[in-house]
């Protein structure tokens, strides 16, 4: 995936090293754009396209161009100036013009004119702003945007919802939300993460036909993974295998009152195939923990000292869910720090790091939300989520270790990694407490079957997101809870095992 910049540079690369003239790559934009609109919408009648004054506008004038030779109804609005159009755009504007695409000027429009032309679409073209924005929309854009999304007609945006920055995902101050976007050359890496997800609806690419050389010439900011791709990679087991073959995580975890974080997260890492999962917890949990999932090791701790021997056995440690700032917590911390395996740090956990002098660790998985993110950069929220790629580069090179930051398009970045990645999938029912306890428990316990921790974090990640999404067929998003994720991770690794049949998703 690709920064805006690095996108215009492989739009030169192809244009200047390889001979494609822009305006033949802005024709081929037009037709895919097209084609997307009528797969999405072929019941459309009447199209309402608006175009701005960049290559995004003149994309946008082919577009509604094509659909007037297809004998659609088609009203195109030029939001800004023709005028101001140059190269290419100018020459798509006038080459859809001399076809008989009639253009109206969006300034000559009388009182609710805009909304009654809304009110008779079937679908609406965003061609406005493309890749160039950055900042708060302005005038005329910033109304058009408003009275767009209030209309609830549905939308094909063209390279990227207008008003998203298409290289963070943050938006400022508003974006149009699209049903669909169609993006060419190099995907944009603020489709896929931050606010991205929120607007830009299913995301379809486009090279567009230009020469697989020029993506050796640019190198992108980001790359992506789904759990097929990373499934192959999960820890063989053999026949003969015996639980100190697969792995001892030990789980710290539940101060008074958060015993049920400890166990999501502990019995998460028991059904992902740890060999041994203990679980040190305060004394009162310890009953608990053992109706609801006999097959941990549960101990009742009240002092630090006691860790001591349960680190000696571990692997690996999850540290943080449901952990308190309190002394408990602080204490347990204490011990851990010094522990050489993997460590996966998070919610509390984070938390008491944040308060420390930062160090770098080559073991730690550290998991963040946002808001977690930025205390630990001693940051404002919105300085993570204004550019979420910059923020887990910035985290990963203050704590080292690998970084796993939460959130739409989870990023994971690690110093063994040439760049980040966004892990797909998810669904907005795991906007739920406990789901990140969980996916503490699965990252954990793959880490001590023999996956270094990058592995681990990504891998995990995508297992977390696809049996999710296998849950959330059952349970709706708004029912979903992390049990409900839990309980869907055997069959997903078991299909990837190839130990069961794939009969469907029952």
């Amino acid at each position: 995936m690709y920064a805006a910049d690095g996108v215009q540079a492989l739009d030169r690369c192809a244009i200047e090293e390889f001979g494609v003239p822009g305006f033949e790559l802005m024709q081929r934009a037009a037709r895919s754009g097209f084609r997307q609109l009528m797969r999405h919408w072929p019941d459309a009648k009447s199209v309402l396209v608006l175009c701005g004054a960049g290559n995004n506008g003149g994309d946008g004038y082919l577009v509604a161009s094509a659909a007037c030779r297809q004998a659609l109804q088609v009203r195109c609005l030029a939001i800004a100036d023709p005028g101001k159009l140059k190269g290419d755009a100018l020459k798509a504007h006038d080459a859809a013009r001399d076809t008989g695409l009639h253009v109206e000027a969006f300034e000559a429009l009388g009182e609710g004119e805009l909304e009654n032309a809304l009110s008779e679409a079937d679908v609406v073209v965003d061609a406005m702003l493309g890749t160039g924005i950055t900042g708060a929309l302005r005038s005329p854009f910033d109304q058009v945007v408003a009275r767009l999304n209030a209309s609830g007609c549905p939308v094909l945006s063209i390279d990227v919802p207008s008003g998203l920055n298409a290289s963070t995902g943050w938006i400022e101050s508003d974006a149009v939300k699209a049903g669909a976007t169609v993006t060419f050359i190099g995907l944009k890496a603020g489709l896929m993460t931050g606010k991205g997800p929120d607007v830009a609806g299913d995301v379809l690419f486009d090279d567009l036909g230009v020469p697989e050389d020029i993506y050796q010439r640019v190198d992108p900011v980001a790359g992506r993974v789904d759990w097929n791709r990373v499934a192959p990679n999960l820890p063989l087991r053999r026949r003969g295998a015996h639980k100190g073959d697969c792995g001892h995580l030990l789980v710290v975890a539940g101060e008074r009152g958060f015993g049920g974080a400890a166990l999501l997260a502990a019995e998460a890492a028991a059904r992902t195939g740890a060999g041994l999962v203990t679980l040190a917890t305060r004394p009162e949990h310890v009953s608990p923990a053992l109706v609801r999932c006999p097959s941990l090791l549960v101990h009742g701790l009240t002092h630090g000292n006691e860790l001591d021997a349960l680190l000696e056995a571990a692997d690996g440690v999850v540290f943080g869910p449901g952990a308190g700032q309190g002394a408990w917590g602080q204490q347990m911390l204490q011990r851990i720090m010094a522990f050489d395996g993997p460590v996966l740090m998070d919610a509390d956990g984070l938390n008491m790091l944040s308060s420390r002098a930062p160090g770098v660790h080559s073991n730690w998985i550290l998991t963040p939300h946002p808001g977690e993110a930025a205390r630990l950069l001693g940051v404002e929220n919105k300085v993570v989520n204004s550019d979420r790629l910059e923020a887990v580069r910035q985290l990963q090179q203050r704590y080292g270790g690998v970084i796993l930051l939460k959130g739409a398009g989870t990023l994971v970045y690690a110093d063994d990694m040439i760049a980040p990645v966004v892990v797909q999938g998810g669904n907005p029912g795991m906007a739920a407490g406990g789901m990140g306890d969980v996916l503490s428990g699965i990252i954990g316990a793959l880490a001590v079957q023999g996956l270094v921790p990058s592995q681990a974090a990504v891998i995990g990640a995508s297992l977390h997101a696809e049996a999710a999404d296998r849950a959330a067929l059952d349970k709706g998003f708004m029912g979903l809870l992390p049990m409900d994720v839990t309980d869907r991770v055997p069959q997903v690794l078991g299909e990837a095992e190839g130990v069961l049949i794939p009969l469907g998703f029952r």
